[in-house]
């Protein structure tokens, strides 16, 4: 999602930003100045993999965490995350060489979505229609362990300039009414009831 919005990104490495710009094309440039702030503190901008990683951080999620990444492969680096969160998995990693190539968009969606409605718990950095509709069939299912990380959370507090603790102290009491501890938690001590 970071490479289809219109959002400005700073700190991305040189491939990234090469990428970003290569799936955006022409028809759809990032805003800048002061549109660019606003639609950012809005939380409109999806979170990055850096992004993320410091959430998951602030949120104490366990380092060995199993991860599935529900994203589009090779459009971005994700060393953000795995530098941090080791097991990460990605549909080009589950799936053989051959398999990965012949799949087209919606089949890779599908997998996605299989595998985000099955899995202990999910959280979603974006709230387009794929997460949506995930978050209403585990609601549907019983499977209450579903977070919404807060873009608008950490883009408001970013911009005040909080760094560090303090910004991770900070993302910790944005989420934790939504964070609290679940029935049979895949995580220790933590997790969500998402109530609709």
């Amino acid at each position: 999602m970071v490479a289809y919005s219109q959002c400005q990104y700073s700190g991305l490495s040189p491939t990234s930003m090469k990428a970003l710009e290569a799936a955006r094309g022409d028809d759809r440039k990032p805003w800048t100045g002061e549109a660019a702030r606003i639609w950012r503190n809005r939380g409109k901008c999806p979170l990055t993999p850096n992004e993320t990683a410091f959430i998951l951080q602030a949120l104490s999620i366990p380092k060995n965490t199993n991860i599935y990444l529900a994203a589009g492969d090779g459009l971005m680096e994700i060393e953000g995350l795995t530098s941090i969160y080791s097991n990460v998995v990605t549909k080009s990693a589950l799936l053989s060489g051959e398999d990965f190539e012949t799949m087209h968009g919606n089949t890779k969606a599908a997998l996605d979505y299989y595998v985000s409605i099955n899995s202990d718990s999910y959280m979603a950095t974006y709230f387009g229609n794929m997460d949506k509709m995930v978050a209403a069939m585990r609601a549907f299912e019983g499977l209450y362990k579903t977070l919404f990380l807060s873009r608008r959370a950490f883009a408001e507090f970013t911009s005040r300039g909080l760094e560090g603790k303090l910004l991770m102290e900070a993302l910790w009491k944005a989420h934790k009414d939504d964070f609290i501890k679940g029935r049979g938690s895949a995580l220790s001590d933590c997790f969500c009831e998402f109530k609709l």
